[in-house]
């Protein structure tokens, strides 16, 4: 299904046989910038650590390793990367802080990938697959098509009888 919305014109259209928007093999790409123009490696950390520090209130190597499923040293790696990138304090054997540099980056990811979550579930996406989703098309998306999607998606907040329709496949 495609949605096109027009946000000048204030209208939706829906292409239910269509498939023109596929996302699939975008997440292993090694090294590819977002067009923030972050590699998605940088962007992945910065959004763990920012969701590690607001639920713990700190964020460990070891933490971030686990959340992110790789080793230690990985980590330390481009910790220690960010960290000359001005995107973060790093102690070692204490811990980091994000800078406020690193913290308006994270902040504007965890918000993008808030907004694709909401979007997809409002168009009735089971979680699972907005969750993998989501974690592919989050580094892939211009600013451009993120205030449409997010356009559309208070457009389909105010609308109940279209988001039904919508999750029903009527359209």
């Amino acid at each position: 299904m495609v949605v096109y919305y027009s946000v000048k014109r204030q209208s939706l259209v829906v292409d239910c046989c269509s498939d023109a928007f596929m996302f699939a093999g975008m997440r292993n790409k090694k090294a590819s910038q977002s067009p923030a123009g972050t590699s998605t490696a940088v962007e992945d950390y910065l959004e763990r650590i920012l969701e590690l520090i607001n639920s713990k209130g700190y964020a460990r190597v070891i933490d971030i390793a686990a959340a992110l499923k790789i080793s230690q040293a990985s980590v330390t790696n481009m910790v220690q990367r960010l960290d000359a990138e001005g995107l973060l304090k790093y102690e070692k054997y204490r811990g980091l802080i994000l800078t406020a540099a690193g913290k308006k980056l994270a902040r504007r990811i965890a918000q993008r990938h808030k907004l694709l979550t909401e979007f997809l579930g409002v168009l009735g996406v089971d979680d699972r697959v907005i969750h993998h989703d989501v974690e592919g098309m989050e580094h892939h998306i211009s600013p451009s098509t993120l205030r449409a999607i997010a356009a559309l998606t208070q457009q389909l907040q105010r609308r109940p009888a279209l988001r039904a329709q919508l999750q029903a496949g009527a359209l």
